[in-house]
């Protein structure tokens, strides 16, 4: 990975904040967090979808009121600005029309945006998770870190106690950026990283005949890693692994250790392809008790790896 994408990932100078309007008051206050820990420029983002801009008139007949959407949006957007501008924040508003999740990947290219913040949401009226269709867009488009931040979450509760954060891992060679990244941020905040891995659970893995060594097989590349990652960012480092299901295990350590910040371990194809496939990333991103910053494979990263795979099973 270049060291100036690193660079600029773990100090921003730009952040984009994709809003619905309904978010805002649980956005801001993250968004305000993230601009004076990094000094970044906010950039409040909201779009206009069609649907949004439909009115009627005297005859019922229904017609497109963009003037009334752009005061409604304008009208949201400006106090959080104003409020940004009185702790000293850059903040800019901006109202776009079209597909919300085209405009936001058009957006952080057109302002070269070093991070996304966006909001999702976790349950829908039938019960079924759902992190929300731009959310999920974004995730898969854009080539910058994305902070999610879901209705679960909040900023923790200034104290004593050391701040955390986590870093999930898949131990693959493709998830050292986010690695490298976890442990950036980590000394950045003056936090401490914990780096996990998450096994199946042990009957399951006697089932299934896997061996039992991997526990030591993946302390031991938790470790290289941990040792390598702190040593390059100088942060206190510590390499955890257990078993279980890996989103349960995530968000228990998450919420026991009242960690400031999650990073998702670069993930395969098929889990930012469609999130639904991928239960672990998908209910981390929902139910996280803290934002969740999500680093996205790039491709060439990904064809490497599957042909090294494939190489190997063909041995």
């Amino acid at each position: 990975m270049p060291v100036l994408d690193m660079h600029r990932w773990v100090h921003p100078s730009i952040i984009m904040v994709a809003t619905d309007l309904n978010d805002l008051e649980r956005l801001m206050p993250v968004a305000m967090e993230e601009a004076r820990q990094t000094g970044a420029r906010l950039i409040l983002l909201h779009v206009l979808a069609v649907n949004a801009m439909l009115s009627s008139d005297a005859a019922g007949l229904p017609y497109y009121d963009t003037a009334g959407a752009l005061e409604f949006a304008d009208r949201a957007l400006r106090p959080w600005c104003e409020l940004a501008r009185r702790e000293n924040l850059a903040c800019d508003a901006l109202v776009r029309e079209g597909n919300p999740a085209q405009q936001v990947t058009a957006a952080v290219r057109q302002f070269q945006a070093d991070r996304v913040l966006l909001g999702t949401r976790s349950r829908g009226k039938f019960s079924k998770l759902l992190l929300g269709s731009v959310a999920e867009q974004v995730l898969r488009s854009v080539n910058v870190p994305v902070m999610t931040v879901g209705p679960e979450a909040h900023l923790p509760v200034a104290s004593g106690a050391e701040r955390i954060v986590l870093h999930a891992t898949t131990l693959r060679e493709t998830s050292r950026p986010s690695a490298a990244l976890a442990c950036q941020i980590a000394a950045q905040l003056k936090a401490k990283l914990v780096l996990l891995h998450v096994l199946p659970p042990v009957d399951e893995m006697k089932r299934k005949g896997i061996p039992c060594g991997l526990d030591a097989t993946a302390l031991h590349l938790l470790g290289h890693l941990a040792a390598e990652a702190g040593a390059e960012a100088g942060a206190d480092v510590e390499a955890r692994v257990i078993h279980g299901n890996p989103s349960i295990e995530i968000l228990a350590e998450a919420s026991e250790r009242g960690a400031s910040l999650i990073v998702l371990g670069a993930t395969h194809r098929s889990a930012f392809g469609n999130l639904t496939r991928d239960r672990t990333v998908y209910r981390v991103l929902a139910h996280a008790r803290c934002p969740v910053l999500s680093l996205r494979e790039s491709p060439s990263a990904i064809v490497e790896h599957e042909a090294e795979a494939a190489a190997l099973a063909h041995r």
